[in-house]
């Protein structure tokens, strides 16, 4: 069995664009796009709806399901009638809004309705008649579907330097390597590497990390002409564990020698993902510690006093914030931050935020005050949700090692940055 078909929704949960549903009935949409709104209408959070629902069909005998995901205002989901795996469909999904931010960069209603011959010729090419994935590569996108960009074609035209130009012979997979187009030429041949790592941990009340876990990626921006046979080797890449990898990766190099032998897509795309393992039962260090002193009144009201340090003795932990769940009945709080970190508080969800930043390696941060209940007793959250970023810093100490490139005559520049960041539920 296959996709049914792609339907994208705005904030309101009204539809902006769908696929054709050509082996179903008018109302089989409507029917996915009610059931979802129902669902989010009824549920006291959005993230508390089951990513998949079950939809009653007009027939009893032919039940389906609503796989959905959201994506910044957007709400994009898939029926699914038949006997399909739900990864499967969120793979789907996550390679066409991968393909749309390509395409428009930022995503939003207005951008959609400002393309919608764009977006319309994407549908149709990325899901078949028959409901299955057919061409999700940019590269082999751009060949059949222009990119709404007028500028980028004038350009082109014009010769200017550092544009990609294709040549006048080629067309629609004409290349050999449906990831890579044929014909690519810059002035400047050149190739980044971005390392993005993401720590999520868990931290008890005594500040110990009782749970740690660093997923990473590996970015690359592609500007090689030709078609480059490159073979990266990595640092520390014993590390690395549950790796995924870009199809242009040759997978029987990677387990023989641990060395990433490919030929790049032209442009942006994720060369791999993984999971860094500490060796032994060492768990990850979060770069940072809270102290927090709360007193509960029972007065409607309680007090309380945090301090953020950095772990950190070289880097800046930057754009860090702790939101705090103050309790179903809070109704405003009055605080004092210092080193000009600010605080907000948000009525309609009863969190406190606070904001630095950057923080010095080793400075502390403090925000004291208290906060208003309209119960007797207020029950805030004994945990805080910290995120921040920490940029030329990596936990798992990957390094790119040496970069080789065969099938083509020059030498390229390489480029690497490393970038960290963190969503760390930290307990009082």
């Amino acid at each position: 069995m296959a996709i049914d078909g792609l339907i994208i929704l705005d904030s309101t949960g009204r539809a902006i664009i769908q696929s054709g549903f050509r082996s179903s009935s008018p109302a089989f949409p409507l029917l996915h796009i009610e059931a979802l709104n129902t669902a989010l209408a009824k549920a006291s959070r959005p993230t508390d709806v089951d990513p998949v629902l079950y939809v009653s069909s007009l027939e009893l005998d032919t039940p389906s399901a609503c796989c959905h995901v959201k994506h910044d205002d957007l709400r994009l989901l898939c029926p699914v009638s038949g006997d399909i795996d739900p990864l499967y469909v969120f793979a789907f999904l996550q390679a066409f809004v991968d393909i749309l931010r390509e395409y428009f960069g930022q995503i939003s209603a207005e951008t959609l309705k400002d393309n919608f011959d764009v977006v319309y010729q994407l549908l149709e090419e990325t899901l078949d008649a028959s409901g299955h994935p057919s061409t999700t590569y940019s590269n082999a996108l751009r060949d059949i579907v222009l990119p709404p960009s007028l500028l980028q074609k004038v350009l082109s035209v014009a010769g200017v330097t550092g544009l990609a130009s294709q040549s006048s012979n080629s067309h629609p997979f004409a290349s050999p390597i449906p990831w890579r187009k044929m014909g690519v030429r810059y002035n400047n041949n050149e190739i980044f590497f971005d390392i993005v790592e993401e720590l999520r941990a868990i931290v008890n009340k005594g500040g110990v990390a009782a749970m740690s876990q660093v997923w990473g990626s590996v970015q690359s921006n592609c500007k090689l002409s030709g078609t480059p046979d490159l073979l990266l080797s990595l640092a520390n890449s014993q590390t690395m564990t549950d790796c995924s990898f870009h199809p242009c990766v040759r997978l029987q190099r990677w387990t023989r020698d641990r060395q990433l032998s490919f030929v790049p897509p032209d442009g942006q795309f994720t060369l791999m993902s993984y999971r860094y393992q500490p060796s032994g039962t060492h768990q990850v260090a979060v770069p940072f510690v809270i102290k927090a002193s709360v007193t509960l009144l029972t007065a409607y009201t309680g007090i309380f006093d945090l301090t953020v340090s950095s772990r950190l003795a070289t880097r800046v932990v930057e754009k860090m914030t702790v939101d705090w769940f103050l309790g179903d009945g809070a109704s405003g709080a009055s605080c004092t931050a210092s080193n000009a970190s600010s605080w907000t508080f948000e009525p309609s969800t009863k969190t406190l935020r606070w904001e630095m930043k950057n923080i010095a390696p080793s400075s502390s941060f403090t925000l004291r005050g208290h906060f208003i209940s309209a119960t007797k007793v207020p029950r805030p959250s004994h945990a805080f949700r910290v995120k921040f970023e920490v940029l030329q810093h990596m936990f798992s100490a990957l390094k790119v090692d040496q970069l080789k490139l065969t099938g083509e005559l020059y030498k390229p520049y390489k480029g690497l940055r490393g970038r960290s960041m963190g969503d760390v539920e930290w307990r009082w």
